[in-house]
């Protein structure tokens, strides 16, 4: 799968895919009476998936460019739960009886809150959202330094079934220097309890470019991964941006890996993981062979949204929560990503959308193309033609004579009307999908991550 020459040929910036198209192109006209019409459009039986953010923290993590406050003082979050409360009425009343299967909740850390606040946050939901507790997906992130004795307990018992755990690096040196200090033995705890209690999924953060971190640091970390073995994991390339994140000020640059040590800590980690039982699923995501994720990608049924990769397409997507994303029928929206001017926005009696856009018929055609490639790793042009009408080869003309560059490369395979991505083109799919994306520019790209 691994080839040093294309790897550092093709290891430039680009989306992540999330959404097509990106949050660049979001704009603020785009407003509350847009995505109250989304939804009212929505099929009455349309299921509806639920993303809600919490942004509160104990502490600063220095690699962070999440979306979050730092306080000790609990009482925020009660406030934050008045407002978020009300959202959730509001929001309801929209949604009105469509069924919801999946809920995540985000941050932050959302165990920052009770266990008194988590049950009530989620009777709220209940109460004003159809929550669905058949084949359900009801997931949190979990921060083992932010967790309550009973916590795990409470939250099984709410109808949580699947857990994620950032743990980055077990590296004692390297969590001194992002501030973030988790000893092994308390993640393994949080993991081990959590099998006991019945957990479907368990899944764990890594992020490789950290200060101090060396490929054979980073291995060992790796090895201790595989003896915990989660169901998945995400490996994701740490972007040193402190020009953009105040937090990453507190990070020096000359204890930073060099660009090709992260190159041979990724290298050896995809390796490890694969040798060990995982599928590569694609961007920086791993998943056990009788995963859900794995099964999706075997069906052809795996989707990606701004949770990254997921089994349920079918879902309409509704953000709750400050700088919370909704994706429903042809639009985005993203709430305010400040957390006095959401509650300002909650105040005038509305929703709190702070921008978005409405995709046309030429973004949702190259988003099924995007999504296609990024989840699937090929692309058949018929199925394409057939669903929405049009003449591939004409339509794609520029962009099928700009991809046979990479088809030359090895990247890919192009037969009977089929783009098939080979190993190594899985490792650059960002770069595949960009291709077909009709937005990119130079001062675009500057927004965002490297590749690899």
């Amino acid at each position: 799968m691994w080839q040093q020459q294309l790897i550092e040929k093709y290891n430039i910036t680009g989306p992540r895919y999330t959404s097509y198209p990106t949050a660049l192109q979001f704009e603020e006209d785009f407003g509350n009476d847009d995505l109250k019409n989304a939804i009212n459009h929505l099929d009455k039986t349309q299921e509806v998936s639920l993303y809600i953010h919490i942004p509160f923290c104990n502490s600063v993590c220095n690699y962070c460019a999440c979306n979050k406050v730092i306080t000790k003082n609990k009482q925020r979050a009660e406030e934050y739960l008045d407002y978020l409360f009300t959202e959730i009425e509001r929001t309801g009343l929209l949604v009105k009886n469509r069924p919801v299967k999946q809920i995540h909740f985000g941050g932050g850390t959302p165990t920052y809150l009770s266990d008194e606040q988590l049950v009530r946050l989620i009777d709220k939901l209940g109460t004003h959202f159809n929550l669905v507790r058949d084949s359900h997906q009801f997931s949190i992130e979990v921060d083992p330094r932010a967790l309550g004795g009973n916590t795990l307990n409470v939250l099984k018992e709410l109808g949580f079934n699947r857990i994620s755990i950032g743990i980055q690096d077990f590296d004692e040196k390297v969590q001194q220097a992002v501030n973030r200090i988790q000893p092994e033995a308390m993640s393994r705890k949080v993991i081990e309890q959590s099998r006991e209690l019945g957990y479907d999924s368990v899944s764990v953060d890594l992020i490789y470019g950290l200060p101090h971190q060396t490929p054979a640091s980073f291995a060992q970390t790796i090895e201790r991964i595989i003896d915990i073995r989660p169901d998945r994991l995400s490996l994701f390339n740490y972007a040193h941006l402190p020009h953009r994140f105040k937090p990453q000020r507190r990070i020096a640059t000359d204890d930073l890996p060099t660009a090709q040590q992260k190159l041979e800590i990724f290298h050896h980690s995809i390796e490890r993981l694969c040798e060990a039982g995982y599928n590569y699923i694609g961007m920086d995501h791993f998943a056990l062979p009788d995963d859900e994720l794995s099964q999706s990608q075997r069906n052809g049924t795996l989707f990606r949204n701004f949770q990254g990769y997921t089994s349920r397409d079918e879902s309409a997507l509704i953000g709750l929560g400050v700088s919370s994303i909704s994706q429903v029928s042809n639009c985005y929206a993203q709430n305010q990503r400040d957390l006095y001017d959401y509650y300002e926005s909650i105040e005038q009696g509305d929703l709190a959308v702070w921008r978005g856009c409405y995709s046309d018929e030429d973004d949702v055609i190259r988003r099924e193309v995007i999504m296609q490639l990024i989840c699937q790793f090929k692309l058949d042009f018929h199925t394409i033609q057939s669903q929405f009408g049009i003449d591939f080869a004409r339509y794609f003309g520029d962009e099928l004579a700009a991809i046979r560059v990479l088809e030359h490369d090895g990247l890919l395979k192009i037969k009977d009307d089929t783009i098939v991505v080979l190993p190594i083109g899985r490792l650059l799919i960002r770069n595949i999908c960009m291709v077909f994306d009709a937005y990119l520019g130079a001062l675009a790209m500057g927004s965002y991550s490297a590749a690899i």
